[in-house]
């Protein structure tokens, strides 16, 4: 019987990856995962300050190159030079974390009730958040393609793309000292990231590019204790995510770990859909 060696499986040494939304709050959690299992890592944000900034942390961390881009995701001039520097730096992109959301730059025209909500900020989020996603797959699937060796496409999604939003945990909730919700927008998005993964990880099957979706549940972050109890209250395991426990689960489907994984939804919520 051939001898197997799991561990190295989960390796990541001397591959690119971009994650999109890098500078965020779980993005740059998953930029660190990324580094400290041998990637080199391609920080792509809007603000060009921090991603610089946040690269060069990563380089002094970790020791493995990386690299900070500007990147609009829903242009697609700015996604193609987003791609281009990226191969010009390190010849190539083995792996796409496809990260980047928004919540508009006003939170309370983001979190504003559905009956009220403006047609506008609908497609300001969709525009980030499924647009992007497509230009930002179309042309690094491309590039991958055009390697010839497969690569790893992860794309973030929510439990909320599968999921109805429970109202009763909002109720005294916030975050950074105002109240929140989910807006029926973000479940609509986050739900067309599922369908547009299916399609392409039987798309790209034959190239060898393996298209795979990630649905965090609740992180604990910047929420109030109420928020924190109500959402605990609701999960079998009785408490909120932490930001490592997602980035394992990424790191697993960015690795050959998952070769044979393509077309899944991954949902980390601590059981929640197993109720």
């Amino acid at each position: 019987m051939e001898k197997l060696e799991y561990p190295h499986n989960f390796h990541l040494e001397n591959r690119v990856a971009v994650v999109t939304g890098g500078a965020g709050f779980l993005g740059k959690y998953f930029c660190r995962g990324l580094a400290q299992n041998g990637a080199w890592v391609v920080v792509v944000d809007l603000d060009a300050d921090r991603v610089r900034k946040f690269a060069e942390e990563l380089n002094t961390e970790y020791g493995a190159p990386t690299l900070g881009l500007v990147c609009d995701v829903t242009s697609p001039d700015s996604v193609r030079k987003m791609v281009g520097d990226t191969v010009n730096e390190f010849g190539g992109i083995h792996i796409l974390h496809n990260n980047a959301a928004t919540r508009t730059e006003n939170p309370d025209d983001f979190f504003a009730d559905f009956e009220d909500y403006s047609p506008k900020v609908w497609r300001q989020v969709m525009e980030v958040n499924i647009d992007g996603m497509f230009l930002v797959a179309q042309a690094v699937g491309k590039q991958m393609i055009k390697q010839g060796r497969g690569g790893s496409i992860i794309q973030t999604s929510s439990i909320y793309g599968t999921l109805g939003a429970d109202k009763r945990i909002y109720q005294g909730s916030q975050e950074v000292g105002r109240p929140i919700n989910t807006p029926a927008v973000y479940s609509a998005s986050k739900a067309a990231v599922g369908g547009l993964t299916r399609y392409l990880a039987t798309y790209w099957a034959d190239a060898g590019v393996r298209v795979n979706t990630l649905s965090p549940g609740g992180v604990q972050g910047d929420q109030n204790e109420e928020f924190v109890h109500r959402y605990s209250e609701r999960i079998p395991m009785r408490r909120m995510g932490r930001p490592e426990e997602i980035v394992q689960a990424m790191l697993f489907l960015a690795s050959d770990a998952s070769s044979y994984v393509t077309g899944q939804n991954l949902v980390v919520d601590g059981g929640l859909q197993a109720w």
